[in-house]
């Protein structure tokens, strides 16, 4: 099973690849209209899609850990961060 499942992810993340690509190419006003209009989009998810996309989110954040290509930043200095942009 595992086998028929990374054609299909690796035909996923193409997809993606290219829509990215795509809206990257549009004019200034679109690409900032484009964000809004994706995130209204996630207010129409169920709990159960808002959960299981945050526990696919997570998951891809811990193998970007796993592989070294996330930058691990302190609670303490996070915070410190987060605070200083607040004032």
């Amino acid at each position: 099973m595992a086998e028929m499942r990374a054609p299909l992810i690796e035909s996923r993340l193409m997809q993606i690849e290219d829509i990215e690509r795509q809206a990257l190419g549009l004019p200034v006003e679109e690409r900032a209209r484009l964000p809004h209009e994706l995130l209204e989009s996630l207010d129409t998810l169920s709990p159960e899609e808002q959960k299981k996309l945050w526990l696919q989110e997570a998951a891809r954040r811990a193998e970007q850990i796993d592989r070294g290509e996330a930058e691990l930043i302190p609670a303490e200095v996070a915070a410190k961060k987060a605070r200083s942009l607040l004032k």
